[in-house]
């Protein structure tokens, strides 16, 4: 039986390709059936495993937010090199790297970026906690999981690997100076109940980010991993016309 975290993508018929970017401490589990939907309107599609994700905490602690945004880009950079052109899809932390590859811009231009529950910052005692707890801990209760639907699994640790959280702040200060120069059509998908990530991102990102073409979605029906509750449909149909407007 194929292992739900590993990586997964499908080679397509029109010339274009969808990079999916997954959630810290996630899988592409959480977003392998929204890569299908694309790969079976004839998109190639990739969903890579970020360094340190899939194994364990202790492996993820061992990591660090740069070799994850290394990851995405060499994906990215194989899909483009490729193909007429590259949108990139992405969920909570993964869409603080989808707007570091739109930011950078080192090959062609992301098409556009579709961001469901994006994490671009962490307020509150947290923000001041996890640089000082993660010098004596090794771990904390998980953030992932947070799912609506019954049965709903995106394969996340049960465990928050605290080295990785701390480096995960780095990563969230890179994108937040760098927001105005991403310039790609946005379509940001979020839920009104999630767990993990406040709506204060979702607003952050649609007041600084520098595209000039912005549609925003609201969820009713699903918590923080919207890719695998019960508005997924809708996600994937809804990003799928929104890509293809904005090619």
């Amino acid at each position: 039986m194929n292992d739900p975290r590993a990586a997964w993508s499908s080679q397509g018929t029109n010339g274009k390709a969808v990079l999916f970017v997954h959630g810290f401490t996630g899988s592409p589990a959480s977003l392998t059936s929204w890569a299908q939907h694309f790969a079976t309107a004839g998109y190639s599609v990739e969903v890579p495993l970020l360094p340190g994700h899939g194994t364990s905490p202790a492996e993820m602690n061992k990591t660090r937010w740069q070799q994850w945004y290394l990851e995405a880009e060499r994906a990215y950079e194989s899909l483009a090199s490729s193909h007429e052109g590259v949108a990139v899809c992405a969920l909570s932390m993964g869409g603080a790297l989808a707007l570091r590859l739109g930011a950078l811009k080192k090959v062609k231009q992301p098409r556009s970026l579709v961001l469901v529950n994006p994490l671009i910052h962490i307020r509150g005692v947290n923000r001041f906690l996890i640089p000082v707890v993660s010098k004596v801990l090794a771990t904390q209760p998980a953030v992932g999981g947070d799912i609506k639907k019954p049965g709903g699994n995106e394969y996340a640790y049960d465990k928050t690997p605290l080295k990785a959280a701390h480096s995960l702040l780095h990563l969230l200060s890179d994108v937040q100076g760098r927001i105005a120069t991403v310039k790609e059509p946005l379509m940001l998908i979020h839920s009104k109940e999630d767990h993990v990530v406040p709506s204060s991102n979702a607003e952050w990102i649609l007041s600084n980010v520098g595209s000039s073409v912005k549609e925003e979605v609201l969820l009713f029906d699903s918590y923080h991993v919207a890719t695998v509750d019960n508005d997924a449909p809708e996600i994937f149909e809804k990003s799928k016309i929104f890509i293809e407007q904005n090619w």
